[in-house]
């Protein structure tokens, strides 16, 4: 997505003086947005999409598992009723059989033509004949069964959690563990192209190769937790799916080991509660093991500690490999937003699906990836090739879609909501497109003033077809979105690569956030500080909130400023200011004293936020300043805005106290003198003597505070030497101006 800014020769009240432009075009801007019948290619190319028929709407919240019979007819296992439908090739669906178990994660069709069924979490694999009648095959006393399949001789190879077991089952049912991996899960099960089974597991996403029993090869260790899904391309090349994401919340935390480290558990399999609740719309489920007595962990493969499950947010959490013949891994496709959940290869084509509101991707022999179909549901879980198209399931809910080769003859897609910032005046819109002999684009727009678009929204405008730039009907508001809509005739598409909204912003005043009053040093004067004084303070500083109200006063309340000479002859004024729209901004800065009622001019047109001023162009006193901010320059004459902001009290005091000693008077063999110091504007804040150019002593206030114009100080010399001493006093008023007096000792 792009801004542009470019002049608009008209002008209208309120009404900014630049025309923005918001571009859409390319495949990471696209892909954004909402897809109905419509496909994006990798090139950033909007088309129709194959179209998508839904064949069975279950009222399951979700489809776990699918397999098509010779015969056309597909089976599909569910969540969270433990149910399995069986849709004949006409589409009819049905319930062949309901388990005892909420999940039937894996199906396979065996040799023998009947299907078989694992169930979760109380591990079972069920045979099910063609009317429905089940009987217990195998139980490998795992919690998880979560992939099946056969080989070539009729054995059944079943992959668990929560142990990491592969089990080999004959076609009798009788079975035995034939690879343990020493991780937590076995996701899926395939072959590559030698006929060797594979094996993807979680929590460490490591992919195995095994070639007999107890015997077993890393062909690649993702960085990403679970291997998903496991496909044999035409290539002869293996296709692995990794994610980090959704499915880690269906499996329990990995226990530690009796090491102390994280490992393979070391307990007996554990009861395992399944609560469908409110994220079980979202096709989720909460899984709670409850570990029984401890048993001796049979023996497995040393590997690397499983890997904790951590937050992926903004990093990569799913991702589809090519593992070659030769053992090399090529990354195909990642993604920060989706976890992809199968993979299956149809023809010289990898169609891929996600939890990307049920997308289905093709990866092509040239790399690309098209975003072929939305199924708008919340995760396209299996995919099953069929003679008629490819099968996607989905969760939530749990519908078995099938997607044709021909294009669908109608579609939507739906832009992104854009923000303008402010109310907007629209322009036109303008889009890029082939069109081609048999099809056509139609563009819609609505606005509102809601981040969301709702019933507050104006309704979507009739079509507008005018791809050159036809004027936005939609009322002025905030926030637009538009729509195109795609017409083909099923052969062929028309295509869309980019649409440009331009539109004019409301002209937002600006803000001026805080002001700065502080004396500085004259041009090439240097700063003086007696020796042992403390820094002065001389800064005055008022911070405005977005309400444009000061900050609540603290405590010690929010008295004027005092700004004294401090070694400077410059006064300095700075404030900070910005415009919502990025207009330049001009300013001006008045004063006033406090006893006055009119502001006077001290700078106007100003380019920077501060202005310096000789201190002594104002006497003694109280002042406010006043910062008025217009964005004047970047709006023609009527729409400009502006804003200020009035500091509090800043008092301006150029004169030190005056300080007056009295007459030494002997107390034994001390010496005691009066000291009385004023001040004709600021309060006096603290008073300090030195004896012979001695150190810098502090002197208490008669009544205990300094905190009054007039303040009486007593000191008194312990036991001076005989001879003559000169002795100092220096009294600082609030704005750190300093008055002296000596008096000499006898």
């Amino acid at each position: 997505m792009r801004l542009r800014i470019g002049l608009w020769t008209g002008a209208a009240l309120l009404w900014g003086a630049s025309t923005a432009t918001w571009e859409m075009s390319g495949y990471q801007e696209f892909i954004r947005g909402r897809f109905a019948g419509v496909s994006l290619s990798r090139d950033g190319e909007l088309m129709l999409a194959p179209r998508l028929e839904t064949v069975v709407a279950s009222d399951q919240p979700v489809i776990w598992s699918l397999v098509r019979a010779a015969d056309g007819t597909v089976y599909a296992g569910t969540g969270h009723g433990g149910r399995v439908l069986k849709v004949d090739p006409t589409g009819r669906s049905s319930v062949l059989w309901t388990a005892d178990q909420p999940e039937v994660f894996a199906l396979a069709l065996g040799p023998d033509g009947l299907l078989y069924a694992g169930t979760s979490p109380n591990g079972k694999v069920y045979r099910i004949n063609a009317r429905g009648e089940a009987t217990e095959f195998f139980a490998p006393q795992t919690t998880y069964i979560w992939a099946l399949t056969f080989d070539r001789s009729g054995a059944l190879y079943v992959g668990t959690g929560d142990q990491g077991k592969i089990f080999r089952v004959e076609p009798s049912g009788k079975g035995e563990v034939y690879y343990e991996t020493g991780q937590i899960h076995v996701t899926c099960l395939g072959w590559d192209a030698a006929g060797r089974l594979v094996a993807g597991t979680d929590p460490n996403g490591i992919l195995y190769r095994i070639t007999e029993k107890d015997k077993g090869f890393v062909l690649y260790d993702a960085n990403l937790p679970e291997i998903r899904s496991v496909a044999l391309g035409p290539d002869g090349a293996l296709y692995a799916a990794a994610l980090g994401g959704a499915m880690l919340r269906r499996t329990p935390a990995v226990p530690p080991s009796a090491s102390g480290g994280q490992g393979p558990p070391a307990t007996a399999p554990a009861t395992v509660t399944v609560t469908v609740s409110e994220e079980l719309a979202q096709g989720g489920v909460e899984i709670k093991p409850k570990p029984e007595a401890a048993k001796p962990a049979p023996p497995a493969v040393t590997l690397p500690a499983p890997a904790p499950v951590v937050d992926l947010a903004g990093v990569e959490k799913a991702a589809v490999f090519r593992i070659g013949p030769d053992l090399t891994v090529e990354t195909l496709w990642t993604s920060k937003e989706e976890n992809v959940y199968d993979l299956a290869p149809v023809g010289e084509d990898l169609i891929f699906a996600t939890d990307g509101r049920g997308r289905l991707y093709r990866l092509g022999r040239d790399r690309k990836v098209t975003l072929l179909a939305q199924t708008n549901e919340s995760e396209a879980t299996r995919l099953a090739v069929s003679a008629s198209g490819l099968l996607a399931a989905t969760g939530n809910l749990g519908k078995i879609f099938r997607l044709s080769d021909e294009y669908a003859t109608a579609g939507e897609y739906e832009s992104p909501v854009h923000d303008a910032g402010s109310v907007a005046r629209w322009g036109r819109i303008s889009w890029r497109a082939e069109a081609g002999q048999h099809g056509k684009i139609l563009l819609r727009t609505r606005t509102g003033n809601s981040a969301r678009p709702d019933r507050t929204w104006s309704e979507w405008s009739e079509p507008l077809t005018d791809a050159s730039g036809s004027l936005i009907p939609s009322p002025n508001a905030r926030y637009i979105q538009w729509k195109a809509e795609f017409f083909g005739n099923g052969k062929s598409s028309p295509v869309l690569r980019s649409v440009t909204v331009a539109y004019l912003p409301q002209n937002t005043p600006p803000a001026v956030k805080s002001i700065t009053v502080s004396a500085v040093a004259a041009a090439g004067a240097a700063p003086q500080k007696a020796a042992g004084a403390a820094a002065p303070s001389s800064t005055y500083s008022i911070t405005v909130t977005d309400t444009g109200e000061p900050p609540a006063p603290t405590s010690s309340g929010t008295p004027a400023q005092a700004l004294g000479r401090a070694g400077a002859g410059q006064l300095q004024i700075g404030w900070q200011a910005e415009d919502p729209d990025g207009d330049r901004l001009t300013y001006a800065v008045y004063f006033r004293g406090e006893d006055e009622r009119q502001w006077k001019l001290i700078r106007d047109n100003l380019m920077e936020a501060s202005v310096q001023i000789d201190r002594e162009a104002l006497a003694d006193g109280r002042y406010f300043f006043r910062v008025v901010a217009s964005d004047q320059a970047a709006n023609p004459p009527g729409t400009a805005r502006q804003a200020e902001l009035v500091s509090a009290p800043v008092l301006i005091d150029n004169t030190p106290p005056k300080v007056r000693l009295g007459a030494p008077r002997r107390v034994g063999t001390d010496l005691e003198i009066e000291v009385e110091a004023t001040d004709e504007v600021s309060p006096l804040r603290r008073a300090e003597f030195s004896l012979d150019a001695g150190p810098w002593t502090p002197l208490a206030a008669e009544d205990g505070v300094a905190d009054s114009p007039r303040e009486r100080f007593r000191l008194r010399v312990v036991s001076p030497p005989p001879g003559e001493h000169v002795l100092v006093v220096r009294v600082y008023d609030a704005a750190d101006n300093a008055g002296l007096a000596k008096i000499v000792l006898p």
